[in-house]
């Protein structure tokens, strides 16, 4: 009898004792078994050592050096020095999606901080801040855009976002596949203020858009506005056929864009990017342009079956007046340029392995140029957002590094051809890639080759611009993690033996004599955290 009383008081005790400690209800709650969605943080991480021989002339190009190699940012190519330098970056987004509105609203930032080890410490200033004791200001937005989602399938992005030239949501697409469908981001690549709607059905898309590039003063009618409408279907499981119209209205006359560079037909920035610059002057100008196209594409995502084709055609049509007389009250303006350009992409790829680095590419491009300038007052060449921004086109996807863009790129972005219209002269530009997966998902090598053409001669040249070989090998980690190391080699054609003047030529830098072929190696860590 007393073993029992005594079991049984120590059981009420025990129970006494369990209501005074939190309970699995109470801890559930405090802890959710699921993460909290409404906040999500993303972030693109890369850290790459550069060793090449192009660096910038000019002292005050430290930071960041975009544009033409050979162009209006000074950079040169040499025996004599070798560039070294480590350089880092970190692209955080961050995504808040309140549970409150479920799913119909959600708030995106991201931002950029990037900076060349040991390069500045306690000021302020994009693209600087691995100096020894750091302290740096260095914070530049990206995107700061707000998404709502009032009916199925349809988006409204306001804000600060992508403008990019793919019918593709660039919030919801992986990166490749922007660069490899619509205009692979050759005319419009970048960000920018506005406003876009898009409508996804089951095999088709639409998206308008209305971006402000540059408001200048606010009640004048003096700013640069630019307009979309693009669309897409799936004819059949594998085809898909789209077409675009975009149109420009700049009123500026050059004013206002990226720093003193300015922006628009007749800046500086021209020289800069690798553009045709249309030597107006000082005169106020007009300009209204319409990119009128069609892009297709063939198995896009690679799932289907081993074969895939891309491909567009893309005509710039408009006009540039300026004004007759600027020291009287005048309203006269005379056409100053009639303006007509296209350009066209083919792309192939054939894997031919179990993975998708098992896989062979050849890329052709092709772009008109313009050999009188505006000598019978029209420009035949091809005009693209790199015209107002820098960059404001990126084509990146072609597989080359130095002769075209590549995407590892931190501070430093000056490839031979920045811009497809090569200066107003025009291209022709086929590249070839092979790629295997040595360890599947493991170990992958890659190995290529680029050749363009310029379609119009430049004084005292020839059309070769170069030529170039290419390779790197990675190791991945895991998902989204990998240590990759590149290298290229770039054979400058006859396209540089240009001489316009006694002091040498726009194409080369202005020296009187072909360039030292450019090179470059890098080992790159990336990671992409979600």
């Amino acid at each position: 009898m007393k073993k029992l009383v005594t079991l049984s008081f120590l059981f009420i005790l025990s129970l006494h004792l369990l209501s005074q400690l939190p309970s699995n209800q109470y801890f559930t709650k405090e802890i959710p078994q699921k993460a909290n969605k409404e906040f999500q943080f993303l972030a693109f991480y890369i850290n790459q050592a550069v060793i090449s021989n192009m660096y910038p002339e000019n002292d005050f190009l430290k930071g960041q050096v975009v544009g033409r190699l050979f162009g209006g940012n000074t950079t040169k190519t040499s025996n004599e020095f070798t560039s070294a330098y480590v350089e880092q970056r970190l692209i955080p987004f961050f995504i808040y999606q309140p549970s409150l509105f479920n799913g119909k609203a959600v708030l995106r930032a991201s931002f950029e901080l990037d900076w060349t080890w040991g390069d500045a410490a306690y000021g302020a200033g994009g693209n600087f801040g691995g100096g020894f004791s750091a302290d740096q200001v260095n914070l530049q937005t990206q995107n700061l855009e707000l998404e709502l989602n009032p009916f199925k399938g349809v988006f409204i992005n306001i804000g600060l976002q992508r403008i990019f030239d793919t019918p593709y949501n660039p919030y919801k697409t992986m990166f490749d596949k922007m660069t490899t469908t619509g205009y692979r981001l050759a005319y419009f690549g970048t960000d920018g203020v506005g406003i876009s709607v898009r409508k996804d059905w089951d095999f088709s898309r639409m998206k308008a858009g209305y971006y402000k590039l540059y408001e200048n003063y606010v009640h004048l009618n003096d700013d640069v506005t630019l307009m979309e409408l693009t669309g897409e279907k799936d004819i059949t499981r594998t085809w898909k056929l789209g077409a675009s119209a975009y149109y420009l209205r700049d009123r500026a006359s050059g004013a206002g864009g990226v720093s003193i560079l300015s922006q628009g037909l007749n800046s500086l920035l021209a020289t800069h990017n690798g553009v045709y610059k249309f030597n107006f002057g000082n005169v106020p100008y007009k300009a209204d342009i319409l990119w009128l196209g069609t892009f297709f594409g063939r198995n896009t995502e690679q799932w289907i079956d081993p074969l895939t084709i891309t491909g567009f055609v893309n005509f710039n049509i408009g006009s540039a007046d300026t004004l007759e007389n600027q020291e009287v009250s005048s309203d006269k303006w005379t056409r100053a340029a009639d303006i007509f350009g296209f350009a066209a992409n083919i792309r192939a790829s054939y894997r031919y392995g179990q993975t998708l680095n098992d896989v062979v590419t050849l890329d052709a491009i092709y772009s008109s140029g313009d050999a009188d300038g505006l000598k019978d007052g029209k420009y035949s060449g091809v005009i693209t957002g790199n015209q107002w921004g820098a960059p404001g086109a990126i084509f990146v996807s072609s597989g080359s590094y130095i002769l075209m863009p590549h995407g590892n790129v931190v501070n430093r972005y000056t490839p031979a051809i920045l811009d497809i219209s090569n200066m107003g002269y025009g291209m022709t530009g086929i590249t070839l890639n092979a790629s295997k997966g040595i360890i599947p998902n493991r170990l992958n090598a890659k190995i290529g080759g680029a050749m363009a053409l310029s379609n119009v001669q430049p004084l005292g040249g020839g059309n070769m611009i170069g030529t170039e070989f290419n390779g790197n090998i990675a190791y991945n980690f895991g998902p989204f993690v990998s240590l990759e190391l590149h290298g290229a080699y770039l054979i400058l054609g006859d396209f540089y033996d240009s001489k316009q003047n006694s002091y040498g030529s726009p194409v080369n830098g202005g020296l009187d004599e072909r360039p030292v072929n450019p090179w470059t190696t890098f080992l790159v860590f990336k990671w992409l955290m979600f």
